[in-house]
């Protein structure tokens, strides 16, 4: 079957290396030391003055220290991947990662930050608390309704560009994909009817930045286990207590004229476009429902590790183009193509925040990324190993954060072009020094069998 592993025992390998190298991430001096007398400059008494500088003018932390460049990805590991509820230790691993991403594919310094605050307001304070320390904050893994309370809350509240990628990530990339799906088949994806399978993080903001970049959502309709979200269905008072965010979709959608409760079956009838970000499947979405489908339709199944749909199966059924969140299938709806060149972007000019708008830059330029490569049924949007996508998204997101506002420090699209491309390039050119002269030392089994 297309995707199988073979005989990588990936879990194993992973064990393994993870032991042997003891984490993935560390710190080390990006300054001359050459001699004690050095530490005069970089600590005590030459280290007074950028504090005093500082202390007079805070936003000054972004031009003397590392704070620029630095973000912490925070978890209360209440939703970690695949895994549920394990905890903040059971966290820490993903989010280690995370920071890896970062600095790899955007130059961005990332702190791994898990905690025990699980109450929504004790979580908010303790952003507040850290906040001078970081130039951004990176949400991870968070349970679903709270994730939109804090992402909400804590944009308000904070001075720096908070992002949630489960939301914000996931749904950016989608709508690259979109973007460039609805091309191929010679559709509007403002005028199209859209099918949203699964109200969680990734598709609740998938929503948001579907109306903000002009989709009609009176042809939006978004399905929990319940069946569609509908201003009369039976649930509607509860929903605007425990859920206002899905009672707000059910408001403006009002059902996208289904009846209250109608089911995935019923809501494929005759739709242009699926996007699934619910469980596992195969078989959450059925070959028959795609084949009632309009013509040309659009499938995304993006659950993992097994999406909704095989991509197969929705080609039988007459899809036209399938995407998936595996790396070992087409069309890879991957929130990596989004983040990195995010916050590269929002760094650079120290932004004070990330908007919806910034996020539909960051999709437009990935979709025009893989527009230039040239598009096919099996390359709607770029994969992570096109490294000069990043810069790209950093300077979108960088002209758009200046243009609304939001930046501390001005420029143009061109000019954090170079900027970005140039700290990504040293970023890797430093890693391949490293890793040629062996101070990354050399894993204990074959590391490229896999």
């Amino acid at each position: 079957m297309p995707g199988e592993e073979g005989k990588v025992d990936w879990y194993a390998l992973s064990k393994e290396l993870h032991r042997f190298y003891g984490g993935k991430i560390e710190t080390i001096p990006k300054v001359p030391v050459r001699r004690v007398k050095d530490f005069a400059i970089w600590y005590t008494p030459g280290v007074a003055e950028p504090s005093r500088i500082i202390a007079r003018n805070p936003d000054e932390s972004f031009e003397l220290t590392s704070r620029w460049n630095t973000i912490a990805v925070v978890s209360d590991g209440t939703r970690v991947l695949g895994l549920g509820s394990i905890g903040p230790e059971g966290a820490y691993p993903v989010m280690e990662g995370k920071a890896l991403i970062f600095k790899f594919l955007g130059g961005v310094d990332a702190v791994p930050l898990v905690h025990r605050a699980r109450d929504p307001e004790k979580f908010l304070e303790l952003l507040e608390n850290v906040e001078p320390s970081f130039g951004g904050i990176n949400l991870e893994d968070i349970e679903s309704p709270k994730c939109f309370y804090l992402l909400e809350e804590a944009r308000k509240r904070l001075e720096i560009p908070v992002w949630h990628d489960d939301q914000q990530g996931t749904a950016a990339a989608t709508l690259a994909g979109l973007i460039n799906a609805v091309k191929l088949v010679g559709k509007d994806l403002r005028k199209a009817r859209i099918v949203l399978i699964g109200a969680g993080a990734a598709n609740v903001a998938l929503y948001r930045l579907l109306k903000a970049y002009g989709v009609d959502v009176g042809n939006v309709a978004v399905l929990d286990s319940r069946g569609v979200l509908h201003p009369d269905r039976e649930d509607i008072d509860k929903l605007m207590v425990r859920n206002p965010w899905k009672y707000q979709i059910a408001v403006e959608t009002k059902g996208a004229g289904l009846r209250p409760g109608a089911g995935p079956g019923e809501a494929l009838v005759g739709a242009d476009i699926v996007v699934a970000a619910s469980k596992p499947g195969p078989g959450v979405i059925k070959k028959e429902w795609v084949a009632k489908m309009a013509k040309g339709a659009i499938v995304f199944a993006e659950a993992n590790p097994v999406p909704e749909i095989w991509p197969w199966e929705a080609k039988e059924a007459g899809a036209a183009i399938v995407a998936t969140g595996r790396s070992d299938l087409p069309n890879q709806v991957n929130n990596s193509l989004v983040f990195p060149g995010v916050f590269r972007g929002v760094l650079d000019v120290r932004a004070r925040g990330i908007t919806d708008e910034m996020a539909i830059a960051a999709a437009e330029e990935i979709a025009r990324y893989a527009e230039e490569k040239g598009l096919r049924e099996d390359y709607i949007i770029p994969t992570m190993e096109e490294w000069d996508l990043y810069p790209r998204v950093a300077a979108a997101v960088a002209a758009k954060a200046v243009e609304q506002g939001l930046a501390r420090r001005t420029t143009t699209y061109r000019e954090e072009l170079e900027r970005a491309r140039e700290i990504i390039a040293r970023v890797r050119a430093k890693y391949e020094k490293l890793w040629e002269s062996g101070l990354i030392p050399k894993p204990p089994v074959d590391y490229e069998r896999g």
